[in-house]
Protein backbone atom coordinates (compact mmCIF):
# COMPACT_ATOMS: atom_id res chain seq x y z
CA UNK A 1 0.00 0.00 0.00
CA UNK A 2 1.56 3.22 -1.15
CA UNK A 3 1.89 6.30 1.78
CA UNK A 4 0.31 8.33 -0.95
CA UNK A 5 -2.94 6.39 -1.30
CA UNK A 6 -5.20 8.03 1.00
CA UNK A 7 -4.69 11.54 -0.96
CA UNK A 8 -3.71 10.66 -4.81
CA UNK A 9 -5.80 10.49 -7.23
CA UNK A 10 -6.86 6.73 -9.22
CA UNK A 11 -3.77 5.24 -10.66
CA UNK A 12 -5.23 4.20 -14.89
CA UNK A 13 -5.08 0.71 -14.07
CA UNK A 14 -8.13 1.69 -11.32
CA UNK A 15 -9.97 4.13 -13.37
CA UNK A 16 -12.42 1.43 -15.98
CA UNK A 17 -13.25 -0.18 -12.45
CA UNK A 18 -14.67 3.39 -10.78
CA UNK A 19 -16.26 3.85 -14.24
CA UNK A 20 -17.86 0.76 -14.09
CA UNK A 21 -18.80 1.23 -10.28
CA UNK A 22 -20.63 4.54 -10.93
CA UNK A 23 -21.80 5.00 -14.32
CA UNK A 24 -24.92 4.47 -13.27
CA UNK A 25 -25.09 6.89 -10.75
CA UNK A 26 -27.77 9.47 -11.26
CA UNK A 27 -25.24 11.80 -11.20
CA UNK A 28 -23.57 10.44 -13.85
CA UNK A 29 -25.93 10.37 -15.93
CA UNK A 30 -26.83 14.35 -15.11
CA UNK A 31 -23.53 15.39 -15.95
CA UNK A 32 -23.13 13.62 -19.26
CA UNK A 33 -26.57 14.57 -20.27
CA UNK A 34 -25.05 17.99 -19.66
CA UNK A 35 -21.90 18.00 -21.69
CA UNK A 36 -23.96 15.55 -24.68
CA UNK A 37 -27.32 16.29 -24.88
CA UNK A 38 -27.77 15.33 -28.13
CA UNK A 39 -25.97 11.59 -27.54
CA UNK A 40 -27.88 8.59 -26.57
CA UNK A 41 -27.18 6.52 -23.11
CA UNK A 42 -25.86 3.52 -24.46
CA UNK A 43 -23.85 5.62 -26.93
CA UNK A 44 -22.04 7.29 -23.87
CA UNK A 45 -21.86 4.40 -21.64
CA UNK A 46 -20.28 2.12 -24.31
CA UNK A 47 -17.53 5.11 -24.48
CA UNK A 48 -17.08 5.36 -20.76
CA UNK A 49 -16.67 1.74 -20.70
CA UNK A 50 -13.46 1.90 -23.14
CA UNK A 51 -12.06 4.76 -20.75
CA UNK A 52 -8.90 3.10 -19.27
CA UNK A 53 -6.48 6.49 -18.18
CA UNK A 54 -7.19 9.73 -16.64
CA UNK A 55 -6.45 11.25 -19.69
CA UNK A 56 -8.89 9.63 -21.36
CA UNK A 57 -11.68 10.52 -18.92
CA UNK A 58 -10.32 14.51 -18.96
CA UNK A 59 -10.06 14.76 -23.14
CA UNK A 60 -12.84 13.10 -24.16
CA UNK A 61 -15.75 13.71 -21.12
CA UNK A 62 -14.64 16.65 -18.65
CA UNK A 63 -12.94 18.71 -21.19
CA UNK A 64 -16.52 18.60 -23.11
CA UNK A 65 -18.42 19.16 -20.25
CA UNK A 66 -16.30 22.36 -19.15
CA UNK A 67 -16.35 23.42 -22.38
CA UNK A 68 -20.33 23.05 -22.63
CA UNK A 69 -20.39 25.19 -19.00
CA UNK A 70 -18.58 27.98 -20.74
CA UNK A 71 -20.94 27.80 -23.62
CA UNK A 72 -24.08 27.95 -21.39
CA UNK A 73 -23.20 29.79 -18.22
CA UNK A 74 -20.24 32.51 -19.34
CA UNK A 75 -19.74 34.99 -22.47
CA UNK A 76 -16.11 33.46 -22.90
CA UNK A 77 -13.34 32.95 -21.48
CA UNK A 78 -9.81 34.57 -22.43
CA UNK A 79 -6.07 34.03 -21.78
CA UNK A 80 -3.16 35.48 -21.55
CA UNK A 81 0.87 34.38 -20.88
CA UNK A 82 0.19 30.57 -21.81
CA UNK A 83 2.82 31.23 -24.90
CA UNK A 84 6.06 31.70 -21.84
CA UNK A 85 5.13 28.16 -20.77
CA UNK A 86 7.27 25.49 -22.31
CA UNK A 87 5.71 21.70 -23.61
CA UNK A 88 6.14 18.51 -22.04
CA UNK A 89 7.75 20.81 -18.83
CA UNK A 90 6.03 20.49 -15.33
CA UNK A 91 5.18 23.67 -13.56
CA UNK A 92 4.13 24.41 -9.75
CA UNK A 93 0.74 26.86 -10.32
CA UNK A 94 0.16 28.75 -7.17
CA UNK A 95 -3.45 30.53 -8.41
CA UNK A 96 -6.23 32.78 -6.43
CA UNK A 97 -9.07 30.92 -5.83
CA UNK A 98 -12.47 31.79 -6.62
CA UNK A 99 -15.02 28.88 -7.65
CA UNK A 100 -14.23 25.65 -5.88
CA UNK A 101 -14.50 23.66 -9.23
CA UNK A 102 -14.06 25.92 -12.08
CA UNK A 103 -10.61 27.72 -11.01
CA UNK A 104 -8.61 24.31 -11.80
CA UNK A 105 -10.68 22.89 -14.23
CA UNK A 106 -10.90 25.95 -17.19
CA UNK A 107 -6.82 26.44 -16.33
CA UNK A 108 -6.80 22.85 -17.47
CA UNK A 109 -8.70 23.58 -20.45
CA UNK A 110 -6.64 25.94 -21.82
CA UNK A 111 -3.47 23.92 -20.99
CA UNK A 112 -4.76 21.31 -23.02
CA UNK A 113 -6.04 23.71 -25.84
CA UNK A 114 -2.20 25.30 -25.61
CA UNK A 115 -0.50 21.65 -25.54
CA UNK A 116 0.90 21.64 -22.32
CA UNK A 117 1.43 19.53 -19.20
CA UNK A 118 -2.20 19.65 -17.30
CA UNK A 119 -2.31 19.59 -13.80
CA UNK A 120 -2.86 17.38 -10.73
CA UNK A 121 -4.63 19.46 -8.33
CA UNK A 122 -5.22 19.94 -4.89
CA UNK A 123 -8.72 19.73 -3.43
CA UNK A 124 -10.37 20.21 0.51
CA UNK A 125 -11.81 16.23 1.63
CA UNK A 126 -14.15 18.27 3.21
CA UNK A 127 -15.31 18.98 -0.67
CA UNK A 128 -15.85 15.56 -1.47
CA UNK A 129 -17.31 13.69 1.54
CA UNK A 130 -19.86 12.47 -1.17
CA UNK A 131 -18.79 8.96 -3.09
CA UNK A 132 -19.68 9.92 -6.24
CA UNK A 133 -17.13 12.92 -5.87
CA UNK A 134 -14.90 11.70 -4.68
CA UNK A 135 -14.60 9.29 -7.34
CA UNK A 136 -15.00 12.27 -9.89
CA UNK A 137 -12.22 14.17 -7.93
CA UNK A 138 -10.05 11.39 -8.22
CA UNK A 139 -10.87 10.93 -11.93
CA UNK A 140 -10.00 14.49 -12.64
CA UNK A 141 -6.75 13.85 -11.37
CA UNK A 142 -7.20 15.55 -7.71
CA UNK A 143 -5.36 14.89 -4.90
CA UNK A 144 -6.83 15.60 -1.20
CA UNK A 145 -5.95 18.05 1.24
CA UNK A 146 -6.94 16.74 4.75
CA UNK A 147 -8.79 19.44 6.88
CA UNK A 148 -10.04 19.41 9.96
CA UNK A 149 -6.92 17.62 11.89
CA UNK A 150 -5.37 17.83 14.82
CA UNK A 151 -2.12 19.83 14.91
CA UNK A 152 -0.41 16.50 14.96
CA UNK A 153 -2.04 14.90 12.52
CA UNK A 154 -1.84 18.36 10.87
CA UNK A 155 2.10 18.02 10.39
CA UNK A 156 2.28 14.75 9.35
CA UNK A 157 -0.12 15.74 6.64
CA UNK A 158 1.39 18.46 5.14
CA UNK A 159 4.96 16.46 5.03
CA UNK A 160 2.60 14.27 3.32
CA UNK A 161 1.06 16.29 0.81
CA UNK A 162 4.50 18.55 0.12
CA UNK A 163 6.28 15.38 -0.81
CA UNK A 164 3.54 13.87 -3.12
CA UNK A 165 3.34 17.50 -4.94
CA UNK A 166 7.06 17.61 -5.18
CA UNK A 167 6.59 13.98 -6.48
CA UNK A 168 4.34 14.76 -8.88
CA UNK A 169 6.74 17.63 -10.84
CA UNK A 170 10.23 15.96 -10.37
CA UNK A 171 9.40 12.73 -11.02
CA UNK A 172 6.45 11.96 -13.27
CA UNK A 173 7.02 15.66 -15.02
CA UNK A 174 3.15 16.21 -14.04
CA UNK A 175 1.91 19.62 -13.17
CA UNK A 176 0.40 20.73 -9.88
CA UNK A 177 -1.99 23.67 -9.00
CA UNK A 178 -2.78 24.67 -5.89
CA UNK A 179 -4.40 27.61 -4.37
CA UNK A 180 -2.47 30.85 -2.48
CA UNK A 181 -4.19 30.13 1.20
CA UNK A 182 -6.69 27.70 2.48
CA UNK A 183 -9.98 27.97 0.91
CA UNK A 184 -11.28 30.41 -1.50
CA UNK A 185 -11.20 34.14 -1.66
CA UNK A 186 -14.40 35.39 -0.34
CA UNK A 187 -13.79 39.05 -0.10
CA UNK A 188 -12.15 39.55 -3.30
CA UNK A 189 -9.01 40.25 -1.43
CA UNK A 190 -6.38 37.58 -3.10
CA UNK A 191 -3.18 37.12 -0.70
CA UNK A 192 -1.01 34.63 -0.50
CA UNK A 193 -0.68 32.87 3.06
CA UNK A 194 2.99 32.08 3.96
CA UNK A 195 1.68 28.61 5.55
CA UNK A 196 1.29 27.67 2.05
CA UNK A 197 4.69 28.12 0.73
CA UNK A 198 6.06 26.28 4.12
CA UNK A 199 4.42 23.62 3.53
CA UNK A 200 5.36 23.24 -0.29
CA UNK A 201 8.67 23.36 1.72
CA UNK A 202 8.39 20.94 3.17
CA UNK A 203 9.77 18.61 0.58
CA UNK A 204 12.82 20.55 0.33
CA UNK A 205 16.23 18.74 -0.30
CA UNK A 206 18.14 21.88 -0.58
CA UNK A 207 19.74 23.91 2.03
CA UNK A 208 17.80 27.37 0.45
CA UNK A 209 14.08 26.75 -0.11
CA UNK A 210 15.02 29.40 -2.41
CA UNK A 211 16.66 27.16 -5.06
CA UNK A 212 13.68 24.25 -4.30
CA UNK A 213 11.51 27.25 -5.08
CA UNK A 214 13.49 27.51 -8.41
CA UNK A 215 13.65 23.82 -8.73
CA UNK A 216 9.71 23.30 -8.93
CA UNK A 217 9.03 25.71 -11.17
CA UNK A 218 6.90 28.61 -9.53
CA UNK A 219 3.97 30.10 -11.88
CA UNK A 220 1.79 32.39 -10.15
CA UNK A 221 -2.61 32.31 -11.55
CA UNK A 222 -5.12 35.28 -12.35
CA UNK A 223 -8.08 34.17 -12.30
CA UNK A 224 -11.09 36.63 -12.78
CA UNK A 225 -14.46 36.41 -13.56
CA UNK A 226 -17.20 39.32 -14.54
CA UNK A 227 -19.85 37.98 -12.57
CA UNK A 228 -18.78 35.67 -9.42
CA UNK A 229 -21.61 32.84 -9.65
CA UNK A 230 -21.67 31.86 -5.94
CA UNK A 231 -20.91 35.66 -4.44
CA UNK A 232 -24.19 35.99 -2.48
CA UNK A 233 -23.43 32.39 -1.06
CA UNK A 234 -20.46 33.71 0.14
CA UNK A 235 -22.35 37.06 2.13
CA UNK A 236 -23.22 34.92 5.53
CA UNK A 237 -19.87 34.20 6.09
CA UNK A 238 -18.24 37.65 5.13
CA UNK A 239 -21.20 38.71 7.76
CA UNK A 240 -20.46 36.49 10.89
CA UNK A 241 -16.72 37.86 10.59
CA UNK A 242 -17.51 41.18 10.63
CA UNK A 243 -19.26 40.33 13.63
CA UNK A 244 -16.40 38.47 14.91
CA UNK A 245 -18.83 35.60 15.28
CA UNK A 246 -18.11 32.05 14.40
CA UNK A 247 -19.46 31.02 11.28
CA UNK A 248 -21.09 27.29 10.73
CA UNK A 249 -21.47 25.97 7.82
CA UNK A 250 -24.92 24.17 6.87
CA UNK A 251 -25.09 21.11 5.99
CA UNK A 252 -24.53 20.38 1.84
CA UNK A 253 -23.77 23.95 2.17
CA UNK A 254 -20.29 23.33 0.01
CA UNK A 255 -22.30 20.72 -2.32
CA UNK A 256 -24.60 23.43 -3.31
CA UNK A 257 -21.65 26.26 -4.09
CA UNK A 258 -20.22 23.42 -5.75
CA UNK A 259 -23.21 22.97 -8.26
CA UNK A 260 -24.07 27.01 -8.40
CA UNK A 261 -20.16 27.51 -9.21
CA UNK A 262 -20.79 25.68 -11.89
CA UNK A 263 -24.49 26.53 -13.50
CA UNK A 264 -24.75 30.09 -12.39
CA UNK A 265 -23.42 33.06 -14.69
CA UNK A 266 -20.10 34.27 -14.96
CA UNK A 267 -20.60 36.15 -18.07
CA UNK A 268 -16.38 36.73 -18.90
CA UNK A 269 -13.64 34.87 -17.87
CA UNK A 270 -9.86 35.27 -18.10
CA UNK A 271 -6.85 33.07 -17.01
CA UNK A 272 -3.42 34.98 -16.94
CA UNK A 273 -0.08 33.33 -16.34
CA UNK A 274 2.88 35.13 -14.74
CA UNK A 275 6.32 34.43 -15.33
CA UNK A 276 8.18 31.74 -13.63
CA UNK A 277 9.55 33.04 -10.65
CA UNK A 278 13.43 32.59 -10.62
CA UNK A 279 15.48 35.96 -10.42
CA UNK A 280 12.76 37.05 -7.70
CA UNK A 281 13.95 34.66 -6.00
CA UNK A 282 17.67 35.27 -6.15
CA UNK A 283 16.99 38.48 -4.91
CA UNK A 284 15.40 36.85 -2.03
CA UNK A 285 18.58 34.79 -1.16
CA UNK A 286 20.72 38.25 -1.18
CA UNK A 287 18.18 40.07 1.03
CA UNK A 288 17.84 37.60 3.53
CA UNK A 289 18.40 34.19 5.20
CA UNK A 290 15.76 34.72 7.62
CA UNK A 291 13.17 31.74 6.54
CA UNK A 292 10.25 33.37 7.45
CA UNK A 293 11.34 36.49 5.77
CA UNK A 294 12.05 34.87 2.86
CA UNK A 295 8.45 33.11 2.21
CA UNK A 296 6.65 36.39 3.40
CA UNK A 297 8.86 37.97 0.37
CA UNK A 298 7.71 34.99 -1.78
CA UNK A 299 4.39 35.52 -0.69
CA UNK A 300 4.68 39.35 -1.57
CA UNK A 301 5.95 38.10 -5.18
CA UNK A 302 3.02 36.12 -5.88
CA UNK A 303 0.83 38.62 -5.29
CA UNK A 304 1.60 41.12 -7.31
CA UNK A 305 2.27 39.16 -9.68
CA UNK A 306 -1.68 37.82 -9.57
CA UNK A 307 -2.73 41.21 -8.42
CA UNK A 308 -1.58 43.31 -11.15
CA UNK A 309 -2.92 40.66 -13.85
CA UNK A 310 -6.20 40.26 -12.31
CA UNK A 311 -8.36 41.50 -15.22
CA UNK A 312 -10.80 44.50 -13.45
CA UNK A 313 -14.34 44.06 -15.21
CA UNK A 314 -16.96 46.76 -15.40
CA UNK A 315 -18.52 44.62 -12.88
CA UNK A 316 -15.82 45.55 -10.67
CA UNK A 317 -15.68 49.26 -11.26
CA UNK A 318 -19.52 49.42 -11.10
CA UNK A 319 -19.23 48.10 -7.60
CA UNK A 320 -16.04 50.46 -6.53
CA UNK A 321 -18.36 53.48 -7.69
CA UNK A 322 -21.22 52.42 -6.03
CA UNK A 323 -19.56 51.70 -2.60
CA UNK A 324 -17.85 54.86 -2.35
CA UNK A 325 -21.24 56.66 -3.61
CA UNK A 326 -18.70 58.49 -6.57
CA UNK A 327 -18.73 58.17 -10.60
CA UNK A 328 -14.60 57.88 -10.21
CA UNK A 329 -14.45 54.79 -12.96
CA UNK A 330 -18.26 55.93 -15.07
CA UNK A 331 -15.93 55.58 -18.15
CA UNK A 332 -15.25 52.05 -17.76
CA UNK A 333 -19.05 50.82 -17.71
CA UNK A 334 -22.25 51.45 -19.55
CA UNK A 335 -25.54 52.55 -18.00
CA UNK A 336 -26.87 49.47 -19.08
CA UNK A 337 -23.96 47.65 -17.34
CA UNK A 338 -24.72 49.33 -14.32
CA UNK A 339 -28.51 48.88 -14.19
CA UNK A 340 -27.97 45.04 -14.90
CA UNK A 341 -25.24 44.75 -11.58
CA UNK A 342 -27.57 46.92 -9.46
CA UNK A 343 -30.41 44.45 -10.54
CA UNK A 344 -28.11 41.38 -9.46
CA UNK A 345 -27.61 43.01 -6.47
CA UNK A 346 -31.54 43.37 -5.30
CA UNK A 347 -32.47 39.44 -6.45
CA UNK A 348 -29.11 38.20 -4.54
CA UNK A 349 -29.26 40.14 -1.30
CA UNK A 350 -31.21 42.20 1.20
CA UNK A 351 -29.78 45.62 -0.83
CA UNK A 352 -31.46 47.40 2.44
CA UNK A 353 -29.41 45.94 4.97
CA UNK A 354 -26.55 48.48 4.44
CA UNK A 355 -23.60 46.24 6.34
CA UNK A 356 -24.73 43.42 3.45
CA UNK A 357 -24.78 45.53 1.19
CA UNK A 358 -20.96 47.11 1.16
CA UNK A 359 -20.06 43.65 1.72
CA UNK A 360 -21.43 42.56 -1.62
CA UNK A 361 -19.87 45.68 -3.08
CA UNK A 362 -16.66 45.05 -1.30
CA UNK A 363 -16.24 41.44 -3.05
CA UNK A 364 -16.44 43.38 -6.40
CA UNK A 365 -14.52 46.49 -5.86
CA UNK A 366 -11.58 45.25 -3.29
CA UNK A 367 -9.67 44.11 -6.54
CA UNK A 368 -9.77 47.67 -8.37
CA UNK A 369 -8.58 48.90 -4.44
CA UNK A 370 -5.93 46.36 -4.52
CA UNK A 371 -4.73 47.14 -8.37
CA UNK A 372 -4.42 51.29 -7.39
CA UNK A 373 -1.58 50.16 -5.22
CA UNK A 374 0.48 49.48 -8.45
CA UNK A 375 -0.07 52.67 -10.36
Amino acid sequence: MSKFDKIRPFYDAEVNDAIRASINHPMMKALVDFAYPDTEESVWKEQLLRTHSIRDFQINFAYHAIKKILEKSSDGLTTSGFGKLEPNTAYFFISNHRDIILDTCLLNVCLHEHGLVMTASAIGDNLVKKDFLLMLSRLNRNFLVQRNLSPRELLESSKLLSEYMYRLVSKENRSVWIAQREGRTKDGNDATHSGVLKMIAMASDEKNNMDFFKKIKIVPVSISYEYDPTDALKIPQLMAEANDEIYTKEKNEDFITLLSGIIGQKKRIHIHIGDVLYEELDLISEETTNTNKQLSAVAQVIDDSILQSYKIWPTNYIAYDLLHQTSTYSDNYTEKEKQLFERRLELRINADDIKMKESFLAMYANPVINKLKYQ
